[in-house]
């Protein structure tokens, strides 16, 4: 087994990016990452192929191997075909900003047809508002409140979640990553 004790204390931020069979990323955002610790369990059984490697090594008594930085997966995992609704992606397809004023700070949810006026939280009924927006249109209609979202509620595809995602990377992108995040963008001429 390896031991963290061998591992220098740099090392311990070194994910590795999970990419599917077909060497897409499993996610965008959340970026699919994992722990060094979970890849080299991966490996070992050979759930996954390395593909990029940091320079870091790990050593065990008999047995030492670069910390791997891009790994894909021997079996293809399907992709979901709807996005799950959850309070993330409601918040990820706006785009992390009030759909009233445009704030992203302070975010939480509203029900456009207000739960008490027989609105159901569904994709088409919530979006996603900073509090004070929340708290300013309460329980009353689009039309009384004077407020209506930017853009109008609906059930997003995984890839517009996909493409939204790209525009918030996270705070760690190694060298090694770039070719497998971006090589389905559009060229520019």
């Amino acid at each position: 087994m390896l031991a963290p004790a061998t591992l220098p204390r740099a090392a311990a931020h070194c994910p590795a990016l999970v990419l599917n069979a077909d060497h897409r990323p499993l996610s965008y955002y959340p970026l699919s990452l994992w722990s060094w610790q979970d890849t080299i369990k991966a490996v070992f059984l050979e759930r996954v192929t390395i593909l990029e490697e940091y320079d870091r090594v790990v050593h065990s008594a008999r047995f030492a191997m670069k910390l791997p930085s891009v790994v894909s997966l021997k079996t293809y995992i399907k992709p979901a075909r709807r996005p799950a609704f959850t309070r993330f992606n409601v918040f990820l397809r706006d785009q992390f900003e009030c759909q009233y004023c445009g704030d992203p700070k302070d975010l939480t949810f509203d029900h456009v047809i207000p739960r008490s006026k027989g609105g159901r939280t569904t994709w088409e009924n919530v979006v996603t508002a900073c509090s004070p927006c929340n708290l300013s249109k309460g329980g009353r209609m689009p039309n009384q409140a004077k407020m209506h979202p930017r853009i109008r509620p609906h059930q997003p595809t995984v890839i517009e979640l996909r493409e939204h995602g790209r525009k918030f990377p996270p705070n760690y992108l190694h060298d090694s990553w770039a070719d497998y995040l971006y090589w389905d963008s559009e060229l520019e001429p």
